[in-house]
């Protein structure tokens, strides 16, 4: 991958202070990148020298609760425990079958994920299809008697009476969630391929993995050991951020306000939403088919934001079904309400609680990344006066403000690194 050109270093006269964290360390490796760089160089060719200087194995470990694997014969219901007593949206998948000398390309075969395992299971209990004889799945017999079938293909209003919380307690008590296994699973349309980095792939590489092609973490693998030995995930690419605060760098382009910079990207009008009256399901649906991490929910018929639904919040239809047993509907509304009385309940911290993360389109670059890193979110609303919705900004948004990816960049990067299972129907 090409890189730009760097002057000859020269010592610096910046005062070498202790770094407040391993992050603030990172930002200091780019700042003494950027102090040596070519003059002419724009600020965005700038940074993209500076994190292609700087391999992945720079990165702080993550914490070892979120170096998870699953293994391929782990239930379904065992996964999704495994994911929630973790607190981590998804894990890498590894073969049992794989021998023990097994290069990592032949010892994972996907990532395993909660939105993933929703939309599957949902999927099990849809009536077949008028143009397929296939008979009704086990799945869907097993909930027909005490909830109607669920056709995802056409969610509306009308569909939320269909999923009460007697739905989802049948759906978590069936065998067939208790005994189909993730690997059972792999290759389906709702499986991820398990795409990783190495340890000497440079930041830049990991940056555009995050933002263009649109991935929420990324394991990086030991090619020694064959194994995972670090995931980075978009909050802790946050955290670096909020770190290198008051770094030359930093600032350069941090205290610049978002409309500044071209923030947001997306218009109002062309956010993905859904209405406080629509099922949940349709949610986890379009986050899935669009490939989004979060959606907003809004006053019928308006653009006021009363809440935001994220991946992370799919553990809630399967950990903790009795939440909203009692509701008759679990519509968007329902389901922030009865997550947030239980998240209260038990005393935990969570975005839901504090309701949703907004912002004035007048914020800097800067606070908004404090802002992301404090409340641990991905993405933030911005608002006008009344509430309504202007726009959104995510983690992605901010480095495709921070670096580009050069013609030709990624080459044959993603051939080999991306194994699909023999039946993958991605």
């Amino acid at each position: 991958m090409a890189s730009l050109r760097l002057r000859r270093q020269e010592s610096s006269p910046r005062q070498q202070d202790s770094p407040r964290s391993p992050e603030a360390e990172l930002g200091m490796k780019v700042e003494d990148l950027w102090d040596v760089l070519e003059p002419q160089l724009s600020p965005t060719e700038k940074l993209n020298a500076c994190f292609e200087g700087i391999p992945v194995s720079a990165f702080p470990l993550a914490p070892s609760s979120q170096l998870i694997e699953i293994k391929s014969d782990t239930s379904l219901a065992e996964a999704v425990e495994i994911l929630g007593q973790n607190k981590i949206l998804s894990a890498p998948v590894v073969d049992v079958n794989a021998s023990e000398d097994a290069s990592w390309m032949d010892r994972y075969i996907g990532i395993v994920e909660f939105a993933g395992i929703v939309v599957w299971i949902l999927h099990q209990t849809e009536p077949p299809s008028p143009r397929s004889p296939n008979t009704p799945t086990a799945f869907s017999v097993a909930v027909n008697g005490r909830s109607k079938a669920v056709e995802l293909e056409n969610l509306g209003p009308e569909s939320a009476a269909m999923t009460s919380g007697n739905f989802f307690e049948a759906l978590t008590t069936s065998d067939l969630y208790k005994n189909t296994k993730v690997g059972d699973i792999s290759g389906s349309f709702r499986w991820a391929p398990f795409l990783a980095l190495q340890s000497s792939n440079s930041f830049l590489t990991m940056l555009l993995l995050l933002s263009k092609y649109k991935m929420k973490s990324i394991p990086v693998v030991d090619l020694d050991g064959g194994k995972v030995n670090n995931i980075i995930t978009q909050s802790s690419v946050v955290h670096m951020l909020a770190e290198c605060a008051g770094l030359q760098w930093f600032e350069s382009w941090g205290t610049k306000k978002l409309s500044e910079i071209g923030l947001p990207v997306m218009p109002a009008k062309q956010i993905i939403k859904v209405y406080e009256d629509e099922p949940v399901l349709q949610a986890f649906k379009l986050m899935r088919t669009k490939r989004i991490g979060g959606i907003p929910v809004v006053e019928s018929g308006g653009n006021k934001a009363i809440g935001n639904i994220s991946l992370r919040d799919a553990q809630f239809l399967l950990t903790a079904p009795e939440i909203y047993i009692d509701y008759r509907s679990i519509t968007a509304k329902n389901f922030l309400t009865a997550v947030k009385n239980y998240l209260e309940k038990h005393h935990n911290d969570s975005p839901l609680v504090s309701g949703m993360i907004t912002c004035k389109s007048d914020c800097t670059m800067k606070e908004l990344i404090q802002l992301l890193d404090s409340k641990k979110i991905h993405r933030i609303y911005i608002v006008d006066d009344d509430g309504s919705l202007e726009g959104v900004i995510t983690l992605r948004d901010i480095i495709s403000r921070l670096v580009h990816e050069p013609h030709g960049y990624f080459g044959d990067f993603f051939d080999g690194v991306l194994p699909l299972p023999a039946n993958s129907r991605v």
